[in-house]
């Protein structure tokens, strides 16, 4: 699927070119929150817990959850470009985990109070991180895919083909020609003798984008 605009100028985010694929294993890599769901509820399902208000809002958020998992996958086999404001997904699981660790904690505290010796669990701690940690992602995830991006404009054009490279922000009064480089790179000439190779090669239709870049300097070099 081209996910390259067809306007010659304008921002576009560059996705990498396994995006699908990396997609399709982070919303399968959710199993993992949907087993602690899972052995969360059993004992309420099986009948060595008494339903609480507490196990039917894990049960609902899980069912929840389980809806959301399916939907993602509907969108990634029918637009693996799809995106939300919020990642809806990685904010259910972080509301399992965070009931869970309270369950757990809660649990335990019972048990100290009818006079269980104290311990130190851990367990309820590490879901409450990893919980925190979704939510982060939840918000987040937007602004991470968004900092590869190719912004062409009429001043010059601006890119950053790794997440965590550095962005080439040049103006045509700094640029002298840029020419095509192997299947899917630009080599940038500068007026002060540097030279820049950007490479789309990593990017989904990265020689699509590489050619929006080449006839994006042509124009401006014709007017």
């Amino acid at each position: 699927m081209n996910v390259a605009t067809p306007a010659a100028e304008g921002r576009t985010t560059l996705y990498h070119r396994r995006y699908a694929k990396q997609q399709a294993a982070k919303t399968l890599g959710h199993v993992a929150p949907a087993l602690v769901l899972f052995f969360g509820v059993v004992p309420i399902l099986s009948g060595e817990e008494h339903l609480t208000f507490l196990g039917a809002l894990e049960i609902a958020v899980g069912a929840a959850y389980l809806g959301l998992m399916a939907r993602e996958l509907r969108h990634l086999r029918h637009n693996p470009f799809h995106r939300e404001p919020v990642a809806w997904l990685e904010l259910a699981a972080a509301s399992i985990l965070a009931l869970e660790s309270y369950h757990i904690w809660h649990r335990h505290h019972a048990a100290e109070l009818a006079g269980a010796p104290h311990r130190l669990h851990v367990l309820p701690w590490l879901y409450a991180a990893v919980a925190l940690m979704y939510v982060v992602l939840a918000f987040r995830l937007n602004q991470l895919t968004d900092r590869q991006f190719l912004h062409l404009h009429a001043d010059g054009f601006a890119v950053r083909t790794h997440r965590l490279g550095p962005a080439h922000e040049l103006t045509w009064a700094e640029v002298t020609a840029v020419e095509p480089v192997g299947p899917a790179d630009v080599l940038v000439h500068r007026a002060d003798g540097q030279q820049h190779r950007i490479s789309f090669a990593n990017s989904h239709d990265g020689a699509a984008h590489r050619d929006r870049l080449l006839a994006h300097y042509q124009t401006a070099k014709k007017s």
